[in-house]
């Protein structure tokens, strides 16, 4: 799996697809700070949601090969400014987290727009906590290592 990078509000569900991708027990923790692993790193919300952050996600980017937006399907606002992840000059995904709260479909079409919009070239729907669509977006991470 090719090392990708997690950006999104705080309470979006990085952490515990971080937990889902990894096979691990799904439990709440916050993520206080930038958090490594082989194959992920985990970005604080505070990141997204204060801009004199964004220095520190794009020196922290650096480590990574690809670039995963994430957003609840419950964030029915803008979490990314149009264009955000032209600031990186990697592969940008959006990952629409927690599809299983949806009571719409046009909720999840609402985010995958703004995904796109903040420069996510590919869309994964997941939900951690009844694994939809996490084996397909581990598999995409997989395939990324042999490009």
């Amino acid at each position: 799996m090719k090392k990708i990078i997690l950006m999104g509000a705080v309470g979006c569900g990085k952490t515990t697809l971080c937990q889902a991708l990894q096979g691990e027990e799904l439990k709440y923790q916050k993520t206080q700070a930038v958090s490594f692993m082989p194959e992920m790193i985990d970005t604080p919300g505070e990141f997204i949601l204060h801009r004199q952050y964004y220095n520190a996600l794009n020196v922290t980017a650096a480590d990574a090969r690809i670039i995963g937006l994430v957003q609840s399907v419950l964030e029915q606002e803008q979490i990314f400014s149009p264009g955000f992840g032209a600031i990186f000059p990697k592969k940008i995904i959006g990952i629409i987290t927690k599809t299983d709260l949806a009571k719409e479909p046009k909720e999840i079409e609402w985010v995958k727009k703004q995904l796109i919009n903040a420069g996510a070239t590919e869309i994964f729907e997941v939900s951690s906590y009844n694994q939809q669509g996490v084996a397909e977006l581990a598999a995409y991470l997989e395939d990324l290592e042999e490009e």
